[in-house]
């Protein structure tokens, strides 16, 4: 898995929640496996299916965690003199101003969208400064231009 890059805030919201998991969920979905097992034949128990399927989610996220945090880079950016993660980036597209906090989809930030570095438009505007105009591949197919206004710290 490739470096992410998150803020100190959103890697203890993810260890924090990779803590839990392991801790917390992990025995109760134990649990629930164990009482609707009591209830009968598995073949037709719907509620042993269902926990079952929750724990190949859980299990899945926690790997997921687990990968994410072990490549993560942390820290706060000092300089937003391009775009980058941890940069806030004002682009111009098709004539709309559009904000975002550029990063990993595992940051949040209460009043900007996160624009991932692995979508087509994150990694099109990666490295660009204030003024450059960069093209991308649509998921659909066209091409679109957008160019970098402005870009500051959150």
């Amino acid at each position: 898995m490739a470096e992410t890059f998150l803020s100190q805030e959103a890697h203890d919201r993810l260890q924090a929640e990779l803590e839990d998991l392991r801790t917390n969920g992990r025995p109760r979905i134990s649990a629930e496996i164990e009482v609707a097992r009591a209830h009968g034949d598995l073949r037709e128990n719907a509620e042993y299916h269902a926990a079952k399927d929750e724990q190949g989610r859980m299990e899945a996220r926690i790997r997921q965690l687990e990968a994410l945090l072990e490549n993560a880079v942390i820290g706060e950016r000092d300089t937003a003199d391009e775009v980058a993660a941890g940069v806030v980036v004002v682009l111009d597209v098709a004539g709309d101003e559009e904000t975002y906090l550029v990063g990993s989809r595992e940051d949040r930030h209460p009043e900007l969208d996160v624009l991932s570095a692995d979508s087509p438009m994150g990694r099109a505007v990666l490295g660009a400064r204030e003024g450059e105009t960069r093209s991308f591949e649509t998921p659909a197919g066209s091409t679109l231009e957008v160019r970098v206004v402005a870009l500051r710290l959150p």
